[in-house]
Order: C-alpha cells, then sequence, then structure tokens
C-alpha cells in the first residue's frame, strides 16, 4: 500500500530495445529440375543494436542466402526479417537505407572514377552535400590517392576498398561485412578492421561472414553457427569457447601419427593438434608418441581457440570433421 492507504502502481516494466536486424522463423526453399533444397530452415535470431556479431559456417551453410534475404535480392519462403525495424519486404526501401552491405564479389562500374561511384552511390540512398564525409572514407580506407582514378585502373585490393566505402557512403547504422578479407593483403586487412572497429564504437551494428575465424574470435562479441541452414549455435564469443573448447596439445612432426591418435587428431601439414583434458592425458598423449617413434618438435600446450570450437560443433551437428567455415 502506498501513502494514505492507496494501492501502490508498479512501474512499466521498461521496453527493450529494438533489434538492429531481427530474423524469425526464416526459410527458404528453393526448387529445380533435381527436386527442392532447403537453404535455411526456421532460422530466428536478434542481433542487437551496436553488437558486433559474427555468423559462421561451412560452405553451403546458408550464410550468403541468410544476407541474401536480408539485403532484399532474394525472398524468404516463409519468415520475416527486420532491420531497424523495417521489414525487408513491405518496407524494403527504409530497410535498404538502414544496411551497407560490402558483398563478395568485385562489383564495380568501369565508366567512372573513384569518388564519381561514391557520389553516385551517395544519390542512390537521397544523401546530399557528401563530400566531407566521402573524403574521410577515402582517407580511413587509404584510397585518397587513388579518389581521381577510374575503376578500371584499380587493383584487385583497391576495387575491395572502394566496395567498403560504398557500402558505408550513406552512414548506415548496420554494416554487413561479407567474407571482406577473402584474398586481401594484410595492409587492407587491417586497415579495414581498424576503421569498422571505429565505426562499431560509434554505434554502428556489424554483421561479419568469414573463413578466417581468428578474425570473428577476436572482432565478435557474438557469434551464431549455421549448418545445412540450421542454426546450431548461438552464444556470446567467450562462452563458447569456455563451454565447448579444451585445452590442447600441438606440436609439430613429419612423422606418421599412431591409427589410435590420428582418429583424434586435427593435422594440418606438419602441425598436430590433440585435444587434452588433463596432465595425465598429456603424460599419455607424449609416452604413445614416444613409443610409437613420433619425433616431436615445438611441442606447447594452450587453450583451444574458435577454429576447435566450430569443428566440434559442427562435428556433433553432423558436419565431417575437416568442414571449411
Amino acid at each position: 500500500m502506498g501513502m494514505g492507504g492507496l494501492p501502490t502502481i508498479p512501474p512499466l516494466p521498461s521496453k527493450a530495445p529494438m533489434p538492429a536486424v531481427s530474423f524469425h522463423q526464416v526459410s527458404k526453399v528453393y526448387e529445380g529440375a533435381r527436386g527442392k533444397l532447403q537453404a535455411l530452415d526456421q532460422v530466428s535470431f536478434d542481433i542487437h543494436q551496436g553488437e558486433f556479431f559474427g555468423l559462421l559456417g561451412p560452405n553451403g551453410a546458408g550464410k550468403t542466402t541468410l544476407i541474401s534475404v536480408l539485403a532484399g535480392l532474394s525472398r524468404a519462403t516463409s519468415g520475416t526479417v527486420t532491420v531497424m525495424g523495417h521489414d525487408v519486404v513491405n518496407d524494403y526501401a527504409a530497410a535498404r537505407k538502414s544496411l551497407g552491405i560490402v558483398p563478395q564479389e568485385l562489383v564495380f562500374d568501369p565508366f567512372f572514377s573513384v569518388r564519381e561511384s561514391l557520389r553516385i552511390q551517395s544519390g542512390y540512398f537521397g544523401v546530399r552535400n557528401n563530400g566531407a564525409w566521402i573524403d574521410e572514407l577515402l582517407a580511413e580506407l587509404g584510397l585518397s590517392d587513388k579518389a581521381d582514378a577510374n575503376m578500371r585502373q584499380l587493383s584487385g585490393g583497391m576495387k575491395r576498398r572502394v566496395l567498403v566505402a560504398q557500402a558505408l557512403v550513406h552512414r548506415p547504422p548496420v554494416i554487413v561485412l561479407d567474407e571482406p578479407t577473402a584474398g586481401v593483403d594484410v595492409e587492407l586487412r587491417q586497415t579495414l578492421w581498424r576503421f569498422v572497429a571505429r565505426l562499431n564504437r560509434e554505434g554502428h551494428t556489424v554483421l561479419l561472414t568469414t573463413h578466417y575465424l581468428e578474425e570473428a574470435e577476436a572482432l565478435c562479441g557474438r557469434i551464431g553457427m549455421l549448418k545445412q541452414g540450421r542454426l546450431v549455435a548461438l552464444d556470446k564469443t567467450a562462452a563458447l569457447l569456455a563451454g565447448t573448447a579444451s585445452t590442447m596439445l600441438r606440436f609439430k612432426t613429419d612423422s606418421t601419427l599412431p591409427s589410435e591418435m590420428a582418429a583424434d587428431a586435427r593435422v594440418t601439414g606438419r602441425i598436430v593438434q590433440l585435444k587434452v583434458v588433463d596432465s595425465n592425458a598429456v603424460e599419455a598423449a607424449l609416452t604413445a608418441l614416444r613409443t610409437a617413434g613420433v619425433a616431436v618438435e615445438d611441442l606447447e600446450i594452450g587453450r583451444a581457440d574458435l577454429e576447435d570450437v566450430f569443428l566440434e560443433i559442427m562435428t556433433a551437428a553432423g558436419e565431417p570433421a575437416g568442414a571449411t567455415a
């Protein structure tokens, strides 16, 4: 009871902030001469405003299909997708204006200079007097000295930088990076992540797909994993590492591993990784290696990384152990 015997009115529950991106029961079925292909199967998750979110999965898992649905390039068979509250089908223009998408493919207009391309892209989104931001994008992405060069004259890495600039030219609240560093040099990779990390700190939401799992581990606060069109993992990066990973024994060798050890090992060239739960397991593994005459170099013990987590989750979901992210 409140003052004077009047009942106390409980405060209204605070409304949860609107997600930057929301996928709800999204399915996509392709039909062809060979029958139906279920590319996405009831995928549901939200990406919060200001998040740096990673979307991982083996080739053919449905990542590109999901992004195509998000971008409005493909329509879901069922389910809904929203960007900053705008439905990507019923409110396409507003949803698309809220997105900046860096595609996998190098798509460019060969008839314009870099600066002209960015001005035209600004016009697509109705943004005027954008010269100062264009200059900042050119400087941040190392394109200032290429501003007046024709797009045809640029190397593949420079064209990739222009695609990033085009995606950001209208200052979208949500940035989608679909394999942005595939096949690019180390300098561009570091330049891109430095700039995108700054935009994320300033409040932009980032959705990243990448084959480089070390990038996802370093950059993403939360990660979702797709396998055969279904969401098989969704958690904070730290929780995935803590809950799934274990201690790993790593070493290099030119020798053939004992068959019972090879079955549980992850071998990349000369590098071997073995899961070990405690010191007794380490001692047993080293004893087995000595008994088999396996010469070991650069022996170390460390925590598992996101690649170990990814392989373990994919294997548990029925994916072969050698699946590629």
